[in-house]
């Protein structure tokens, strides 16, 4: 079941769940508020001709900061990856799922592709997947709430929550927006 805000504010209590920075007013009826961070890995298509998941490809992004009241332009088409201002650490009876907010949807801003759940025993900051499906661009703002986070307790608690060392969990402590890892599984030893 979906945790309640009561729910959401006894984990908290509890350190089963940790939000840090807490923003205000973000415990909403079923789920947590979550803001943009100022930094934002941008494609840099022109250096590549495609992409080979099996291989790393350390120049495909570049990261960008944005001061506090200065926006990053996301225009029609765009993908990029930003971060939540928050640190998200989940036990490891919990998990999350990150949605986008109803008033940024109606706009065509987009907050992930494929990646909104989260493990449990997530500890990190965590990467948004922002795409602009509108036919002008956006304006997006450091500290501006982008999503929210809904969370369920499991049945039982994870025999190996992520960050267990038999996991290789590629992101676990990430801070900033963090390009894909997915190239390690095609590593020797991975």
């Amino acid at each position: 079941m979906v945790l309640s805000d009561r729910s959401i504010r006894e984990a908290l209590e509890s350190g089963r769940l940790v939000i840090e920075p807490l923003g205000d007013n973000a415990v909403q009826p079923a789920s947590l508020d979550i803001r943009l961070d100022r930094y934002f890995r941008v494609f840099r298509n022109h250096r590549q001709a495609y992409i080979d998941i099996r291989e790393e490809i350390p120049d495909l992004t570049e990261q960008e900061e944005v001061a506090d009241d200065e926006p990053f332009v996301l225009h029609p088409g765009e993908f990029v990856l930003g971060s939540t201002v928050e640190r998200v650490k989940l036990a490891n009876d919990i998990v999350a799922r990150v949605e986008g907010k109803s008033s940024l949807g109606r706009l065509g801003l987009l907050v992930h592709a494929t990646a909104g759940f989260v493990d449990p025993g997530w500890d990190g900051q965590l990467t948004m997947e922002l795409s602009n499906v509108s036919t002008l661009p956006i304006r997006l703002y450091y500290g501006m709430k982008i999503g929210q986070l809904s969370f369920q307790n499991l049945t039982t608690p994870a025999d190996r929550p992520y960050g267990h060392p038999e996991l290789r969990s590629r992101y676990q402590g990430q801070t900033r927006p963090t390009a894909s890892r997915i190239y390690r599984d095609y590593q020797s030893g991975s």
